[in-house]
């Protein structure tokens, strides 16, 4: 699915893969998240995706034109998940609705697992 820009003068496409690249990006830089979970669902098991594969923890849709994202993350022990949230949010609803000039209407996070840090 391809969100579309138009204006007088110019039509601009831009795929969901290309949002969700950069959506994961920004979650990455965030304080609390260790990274992007891909989950199993027939076995139930979640993976901690590699840095070049964030987006298969991160669906994208656009309804309405408006941006829904859904994260599937992995944060770190002992912060709390609250607040990694709500940091998440903030920066990824700024972020992505710059980068893309479509406003979010909802972001879901789902906390798949949590991981020591070294």
């Amino acid at each position: 699915m391809k969100g579309n820009i138009n204006t007088k003068i110019e039509n601009v496409s831009i795929d969901t893969e290309v949002i969700a690249q950069y959506a994961g990006t920004v979650a990455m830089e965030c304080f609390g998240i260790v990274g992007m979970a891909a989950v199993n669902m027939k076995d139930g098991i979640v993976k901690l995706l590699r840095k070049d594969s964030l987006t298969h923890g991160i669906n994208v849709k656009l309804v309405d034109e408006m941006l829904q994202l859904d994260f599937h993350v992995i944060v770190a022990y002992g912060v709390s998940i609250q607040a990694v949230s709500e940091n998440l949010i903030s920066n990824v609803k700024y972020k992505v609705e710059e980068f893309t000039g479509f406003a979010i209407g909802r972001i879901n996070i789902y906390v798949e697992g949590v991981r020591v840090i070294d």
